[in-house]
């Protein structure tokens, strides 16, 4: 396999994993596309950073916005290394952060780098504005507005 050939399939299990986990609920992909070793450089609060601390946040992100939906905006690799910028979207339905649902429509930016490793997620760093979700929602507990 060619260094491009390598490059293209990692991008494409990185969007399988956003696409078809993150947008579908695929849970069953999910065990597929994870390394049973895989490890989270910067885990989400309330999560650890492990496989099944990730499961635990697309759950969560799941049953809080029942509609969510990312939408991938560019993906670059370099080597094993996957760096993608997305919006999430979807409608608070769920508890989220302590949040009782709103029906409020909410959309984030994320940044985040994967490794790919013999067709699987094997690390992960990522920069994801969740409390600026929070804001979204009205929870932020400022002044009135």
């Amino acid at each position: 396999m060619s260094h491009d050939e390598a490059g293209e399939q990692a991008i494409a299990v990185v969007r399988r994993n956003t696409e078809e986990v993150q947008g579908r609920g695929d849970f069953e992909l999910f065990e597929e596309l994870f390394a049973d070793d895989f490890i989270d450089h910067t885990p989400q609060p309330g999560t650890t950073a492990d496989k099944d601390g990730v499961r635990i946040l697309y759950h969560r992100l799941r049953e809080a916005f029942s509609d969510f939906r990312p939408e991938i905006h560019w993906q670059t690799v370099d080597g094993d290394l996957v760096t993608t910028f997305k919006t999430y979207h979807g409608t608070h339905r769920g508890d989220f952060l302590g949040i009782a649902p709103t029906g409020r429509t909410v959309r984030f930016d994320t940044v985040d780098a994967m490794r790919v490793r013999d067709g699987r997620i094997v690390e992960h760093w990522g920069v994801a504005d969740l409390y600026g979700v929070v804001g979204q929602l009205g929870a932020s507990g400022g002044g009135p507005g």
